[in-house]
């Protein structure tokens, strides 16, 4: 996975259609989710696809997540969500303002507010779950 930073700096050069696509592509380098992983219990609430995500705490203390989506844009806004927490310890992501790492992404003034509504519900989740190993 890219870091945030390339990926924003991919981001600013492109115009509207061509940051969809980055999207999508981005989504399309999401690790495998397995199908078994995808239930009740890893569903993100609030978001108008399917969004699943399940944290895996590494050994290390770190916190690796996979995540999946049944919409193409929503699958890429996923992976930028990641590309700011994966594989961090629990305390880096806890102290990490993911919102304001995505800012520069303008997010809601790029996609309809059907796409963004669900990015503070992810992020919540992921903030909890670091909380919960910390």
């Amino acid at each position: 996975m890219q870091s945030i930073d390339d990926i924003r700096e991919e981001y600013d050069v492109l115009d509207g259609d061509d940051r969809y696509r980055l999207l999508i592509d981005l989504g399309r380098q999401l690790e495998p989710m397995p199908d078994a992983l995808k239930t009740d219990a890893t569903l993100v609430r609030g978001c108008s696809a399917s969004v699943w995500v399940y944290p895996q705490p590494q050994e290390d203390g770190t916190l690796h997540f996979l995540a999946d989506s049944n919409a193409a844009i929503t699958k890429g806004i996923i992976a930028l969500v990641l590309a700011t927490v994966q594989d961090q310890p629990a305390k880096t992501i806890l102290d990490t303002d993911i919102a304001e790492t995505l800012a520069p992404f303008d997010l809601r003034n790029q996609l309809s507010s059907n796409r963004t509504q669900g990015i503070p519900n992810m992020i919540a989740l992921i903030q909890e779950t670091a909380a919960r190993l910390t």
